[in-house]
């Protein structure tokens, strides 16, 4: 990234960077570069470093140098999903005997990951709640881990974690701070200013943006621009090649160039489906930090600059929360978030199924909701039907 691009805003950035004109043609949208090989002008002599599509593909190059440049990183490197993204960066990392410290609210894949693929190669996983920096200091102090994992806004409930404040705790500790950047993205929340290490990302959620592209992300920061493990991560993606196809890196681009405009939509929508949630008497709870009664709004408000497009909600009992996911209409019962269209997800057994009986489980009554971009009256008629049910 040039100064010039380090000095624009952070939507023309979003727009611009990694996207110069085609110079044969002309035109403004650069082509997507099919090819799985390129020819060679002798052996080993190759134009601008491309040589078969797994090491590296023109379209792929435009996508990770703006995501590099959206996260205000130094490197960004893309895979064909977040989980691939993770799972590149923990084996660049960590070595058997190794420790992750984990939040206990996190993305259940996540948990699975650690737990069940990388804890058999003797990987070791510890989890306490982010949320609580003492909680977290007292648990570097009894061991420091080599990593220390943050998720803010936490999936599903929500918690917010002080970034710099983990930041100088996990490095006085000699730890990488990883931050899963998914929720807020980039356009509300920039962890790498904040002090991490690298921020990661599924980009299928609203980076992409239309539910319509898997993909994920690691990006390093600054301090990490000439480093063994930038070098090893390039390696691995290669070496691994877990990388995001071509088309599927189009699409990612294309919807990160209104990801400035969709985060305000999706945050001012959620507000209001949280206000509305919060003072209907079938609702035990709203967890959205947008609102004052969160107990991390004002962290929330100082590190952020909006509240994002997640809201979850505790009823009044898991068959209770059963009901209303299976009865909204607009608000279409999936997995995934981050899209233009509205979804209902019941965690419990659908997206974090796989840490049920762990410290990471989510109660039975709760509900998500990601809310889109549609009509705000519409979303809130459907919502009110639903508990009416």
């Amino acid at each position: 990234m040039t100064t010039l691009d380090a000095a624009r805003g952070f939507a023309s950035l979003a727009v611009h960077a990694g996207q110069e004109f085609d110079p044969t043609t002309g035109a403004v949208i650069p082509p997507v570069h099919f090819s799985t090989t390129y020819a060679q002008d002798g052996i080993g002599e190759l134009r601008q470093g491309y040589e078969y599509g797994r090491s590296g593909n023109p379209t792929r190059t435009a996508l990770q140098t703006q995501l590099a440049a959206i996260e205000g990183g130094a490197h960004a490197y893309s895979f064909a999903s977040g989980l691939a993204a993770e799972d590149t960066l923990l084996r660049a990392v960590l070595s058997p005997g190794d420790e992750v410290l984990l939040g206990s609210d996190v993305y259940g894949g996540t948990h699975r990951l650690l737990s069940r693929v990388l804890g058999p190669w003797g990987v070791r996983l510890r989890v306490v709640d982010m949320s609580d920096p003492d909680a977290v200091r007292a648990a570097v102090a009894e061991r420091a881990p080599r990593i220390l994992w943050v998720e803010t806004p936490s999936n599903p409930l929500l918690r917010i974690t002080d970034i710099a404040g983990l930041a100088a705790i996990g490095h006085e500790a000699g730890a990488l701070v990883v931050v899963d950047n998914t929720f807020a993205t980039p356009a509300l929340q920039q962890p790498l200013a904040l002090g991490a290490d690298i921020v990661v990302h599924s980009t299928t959620k609203y980076l992409g943006g239309h539910s319509d592209v898997v993909g994920g992300a690691v990006v390093l920061s600054e301090a990490h621009r000439d480093s063994a493990l930038a070098e090893q991560l390039g390696f691995l993606q290669f070496a691994v090649g877990a990388v995001s196809g071509p088309l599927d890196a189009w699409l990612t681009t294309r919807g990160i160039k209104t990801l400035d405009v969709r985060m305000r939509r999706h945050s001012e929508n959620a507000a209001s489906v949280a206000a509305f949630l919060e003072g209907h008497e079938r609702v035990a709870r709203v967890y959205y930090p947008g609102l004052a009664s969160h107990p991390g709004h004002d962290l929330a408000a100082r590190q952020m600059s909006g509240f994002g497009g997640i809201v979850s909600i505790a009823l009044e009992s898991g068959a209770v929360a059963r009901r209303f996911a299976e009865s909204t209409r607009l608000f279409q019962l999936a997995e995934s978030l981050g899209g233009v269209e509205s979804l209902v997800n019941y965690p419990d057994e659908m997206t974090h199924a796989s840490v049920r009986g762990t410290e990471a489980a989510v109660p039975v009554e709760v509900v998500r909701l990601s809310v889109g971009i549609e009509a705000v009256a519409d979303l809130l008629a459907d919502l009110e039907q639903a508990l009416a049910v």
